[in-house]
């Protein structure tokens, strides 16, 4: 790394909430290895964001120059519909509280972290920042993705009445090694993952599987999203939203063979279609990433599909 650079993460504190999660542990391990010294990750059992008072005191604790706010309530479309209020209102609260007390502080630089559920339903492919606002999200995630979205109203809001410096990034699903594989909660490539290696396991020879197979979903590696993340904390500064994604997409029945295939399941698959598909089509315009900070991901699907089945294997002892 340049010295600029080091100089930038080695001169500044930084507070990243959701630090101890799977994107954040990844966010924490760069950031030192960028030189930063000051890293406070709060935990949520002496920090509820969804507080006033918490976040209060979390400011007070973490006196921060730098805010990565990675925090979230996150699910598959399972989780999205059976929670779609505490979806709302916690990702709304933690965040739009966060960011007014940030500026209050004078904090030098907030990086809001939204989601792919903000888009439009029916967003011509590849997504561009500009469609952001043409139509409303695809229904089964609408309240996670709106609450997520009102940071951009907000950060754009603040620079322009009070000149505060605060960024938002569009991250793509993100997949990788320490993934939630909880079946309740969790995204389908870890689903797939544990059912895949569960069938194996035990001797199945037909998987469930939600709707059709027809959607289609980017996915960007957890490595990838933490560096863009780093790269546009250290060199962006503008309010304009930033998708960070891989520029790849895959149908999800093209995915269910790929992890069959990585995972050694040679049974078949029942498409339940009384489920929902979920967005239609997902795939990201990354023109901006590269132009504005010089991100591009790196990692290959197989390669980082292959390094978190590995991983899943290694670990599915531990995992509930």
């Amino acid at each position: 790394m340049a010295n600029e650079n080091g100089d930038f993460f080695a001169k500044r504190r930084f507070c990243v909430t959701g630090g101890a999660g799977f994107l954040g542990k990844v966010v924490v391990r760069k950031l030192k290895e960028r030189g930063a010294q000051e890293v406070f990750i709060p935990n949520i059992e002496d920090y509820d964001l969804t507080q006033l008072t918490s976040i209060q005191k979390m400011l007070d604790d973490a006196k921060p120059d730098v805010i990565i706010h990675l925090a979230a309530q996150v699910g598959g479309i399972g989780a999205n519909r059976e929670h779609p209020g505490e979806f709302f209102y916690n990702n709304l609260m933690m965040g739009v509280q966060l960011m007014h007390e940030s500026w209050k502080r004078s904090i030098e630089k907030f990086v809001a972290i939204g989601t792919i559920c903000a888009y439009p339903k029916f967003t011509p492919v590849p997504f561009k920042e500009a469609d952001l606002w043409n139509g409303y999200p695809e229904e089964t995630n609408a309240p996670y993705g709106l609450a997520k979205k009102m940071l951009l109203v907000q950060s754009q809001a603040y620079r322009q009445q009070y000149g505060y410096n605060s960024i938002f990034l569009l991250p793509v699903n993100l997949y990788g090694p320490g993934d939630n594989f909880n079946p309740a909660s969790s995204h389908v490539i870890p689903a797939l993952i544990r059912k895949c290696v569960q069938a194996v396991d035990e001797g199945q020879n037909e998987i469930e599987v939600w709707g059709d197979g027809s959607p289609t979903r980017e996915f960007l590696y957890v490595e990838d999203a933490a560096e863009g993340i780093l790269l546009a904390t250290e060199k962006y500064n503008d309010s304009e939203p930033v998708n960070l994604g891989s520029g790849f997409e895959i149908s999800i029945k093209d995915l269910v063979h790929l992890i069959a295939d990585l995972t050694g399941y040679q049974g078949s698959f029942r498409w339940d279609t009384s489920k929902p598909n979920g967005q239609p089509r997902r795939c990201l315009d990354t023109d901006r990433a590269l132009k504005s900070f010089g991100f591009k991901a790196q990692v290959s699907f197989e390669e980082g599909l292959k390094h978190t089945v590995a991983w899943y294997q290694e670990n599915k002892e531990r995992i509930k």
